[in-house]
């Protein structure tokens, strides 16, 4: 396995320590459920950043991480996993022809969110990001009548349209069968690497926590005292 692991790892987090200074608190709605990539994560519980630290912080530290093991995962596909690497660049191909994909070219810190807020009840939208990525590309139309001289019709005539992905023949039993064994490795080489992520973050634990009391600590208890001086107890004394 690549020693430069911890190298990636530790250059992530010099990447995440200069993105901490820029931080901001959200003033938009915030999601809904639970990140099932943060809650529980055990990047995010190597880190220390567990308890009591923003969604936002988290997950920004948890993308990076995930940079970190894909990157690894598909050069070790590449290497040793010929059929499991020509399946995944045939998936991405067939991706990369949608027509919208707004998820693309996203900085990591803001990867795996979600695309849309949260619609008010009373105001929902016309149309969302996720529902433009769903659609289909449109098919071809012919082109309108043109006044082309016949040498040009023809030039045009003869040109390749773009075909269409044709539907994937059907594995045969020995290729489901040696796929499955190259995804149970390729599986097993990422816990290797999740695990070699994991130790790297312990020792980085001390400088997360640092950036954390001196970049977030302060504007979360700011965020909460403003809080707290709108907030009417019935505990507090009135004025008459």
């Amino acid at each position: 396995m690549d020693r430069s692991i911890e190298s990636r790892v530790n250059h992530e987090v010099e990447k995440w320590l200069r993105w901490i200074t820029r931080w901001r608190p959200a003033t938009h709605r915030g999601r809904a459920r639970l990140c099932r990539r943060c809650f529980g994560s055990p990047i995010i519980a190597s880190a220390g950043l567990a308890v009591d630290v923003p969604h936002v912080v988290q997950h920004a530290l948890s993308m990076r991480m995930k940079i970190v093991i894909d990157a690894s995962v598909d050069e070790y596909t590449e290497r040793n996993l010929p059929l499991l690497a020509h399946e995944l660049n045939l998936s991405e191909r067939r991706e990369s022809a949608q027509a919208y994909r707004p998820a693309e070219g996203l900085e990591p810190e803001f990867r795996g969110l979600d695309l849309d807020p949260q619609p008010a009840a009373d105001a929902p939208y016309l149309f969302t990001f996720s529902e433009l990525a769903d659609q289909q590309p449109a098919e071809p139309q012919p082109a309108p009548p043109s006044s082309l001289d016949a040498a040009e019709q023809e030039l045009q005539l003869e040109l390749p349209a773009p075909a269409p992905f044709e539907p994937l023949p059907p594995l045969s039993p020995e290729e489901k069968a040696a796929l499955k064994v190259e995804m149970a490795l390729a599986d097993e080489f990422a816990t290797q690497v999740g695990l070699r992520v994991c130790a790297q973050l312990a020792q980085q634990k001390p400088r997360l926590l640092a950036a954390i009391a001196e970049f977030v600590e302060p504007q979360v208890q700011a965020l909460l005292a403003d809080l707290e001086s709108t907030l009417d107890s019935p505990l507090w004394p009135r004025n008459p």
